[in-house]
């Protein structure tokens, strides 16, 4: 299979190449940026190339020139008060560049994998099914719910994968993610507060990057939640961080999401129902616990 990703240089692409490059499957890797992977990702069927996804060109170009049986859509503006502060650049990298690969991939008769969010939810009745009606409350969200809207009116065979609160090893990435924030800031004896009124069901990467995989392998069609299957807040994964590592849960403060001065609005009470994935493609969720024995 040949497989076109975009975002590879970011946390799940920079994961998903990593599986990637293992397998028999010929990969094209791109990223708006110079290449951030490592070189040992490289080889004869892995390859990289930096691509604009807001230019239609060269999208157009890039697709059709490499012609691949799916492309896997892992690139997004997704910091919240970004989106918020800069709207017409949200809206050209979350949706007008979506809709150039799905002209693209109609080209080419591609089919398309895309990497949503549970912030295409309003949060008022979590946790979600797939097909619970969707209604963002900030900016990113709604246009990655237009995003999908867009996808699912194409003539495109189609997969799209929601995810929730990602975490796992950080790496060479310039960014880290919630629990080495965490683990960083107890280390050095930092108090820190977390959002104890927030509900998620925290996803492994790797958890999410098998499902990618699976879901691209078996040509699933249609939405899938794909996230770890613990209800829990922030706070709660952060005295669970600290109590595995050893460090001073008393340096953690619980506080209510609008204690923080937050331009972007973030839904309360998400979480993904996820017995469609189990049942169809065997989705198996590391629990949080085991998951931090792997990454630490």
């Amino acid at each position: 299979m040949r497989i076109l990703l975009t975002g590879s240089n970011g946390m799940v692409g920079s994961n998903l190449s990593k599986e990637l490059m293992r397998t028999n499957h010929t990969t094209l890797a791109t990223g708006r940026q110079s290449c951030r992977l490592p070189a040992e990702y490289f080889h004869d069927n892995f390859n990289y190339r930096s691509l604009d996804i807001t230019d239609k060109e060269e999208v157009l170009e890039t697709v059709t020139a490499f012609k691949p049986d799916i492309i896997i859509h892992a690139a997004a503006m997704t910091q919240v008060d970004e989106c918020e502060q800069q709207k017409m650049i949200c809206y050209r990298t979350n949706v007008d560049a979506t809709d150039y690969l799905i002209l693209a991939a109609e080209e080419v008769n591609a089919r398309f994998c895309y990497l949503s969010t549970d912030f295409v939810f309003s949060g008022n009745n979590g946790p979600y099914k797939e097909n619970d009606e969707t209604g963002a409350v900030n900016f990113y969200g709604m246009t990655k719910e237009l995003a999908e809207q867009h996808i699912i009116e194409s003539k495109l065979s189609w997969t799209i994968l929601r995810t929730i609160l990602l975490y796992g090893r950080a790496d060479h990435l310039n960014r880290s993610n919630f629990i080495y924030w965490v683990k960083n800031n107890l280390e050095e004896n930092k108090p820190i507060k977390v959002v104890a009124d927030q509900i998620r069901t925290p996803t492994f990467i790797p958890d999410l990057t098998k499902a990618i995989i699976d879901t691209s392998e078996k040509g699933s069609q249609g939405v899938y939640h794909i996230s770890g299957s613990e209800v829990m807040s922030p706070y709660e994964m952060s005295l669970i961080i600290a109590k595995k590592l050893g460090l001073d849960a008393g340096l953690i403060q619980p506080v209510d999401a609008n204690s923080f001065t937050q331009i972007g609005r973030r839904p309360l009470k998400t979480g993904f129902i996820i017995e469609k994935a189990i049942k169809d493609i065997n989705f198996c969720p590391t629990p949080f616990d085991q998951a931090l024995d792997i990454i630490f």
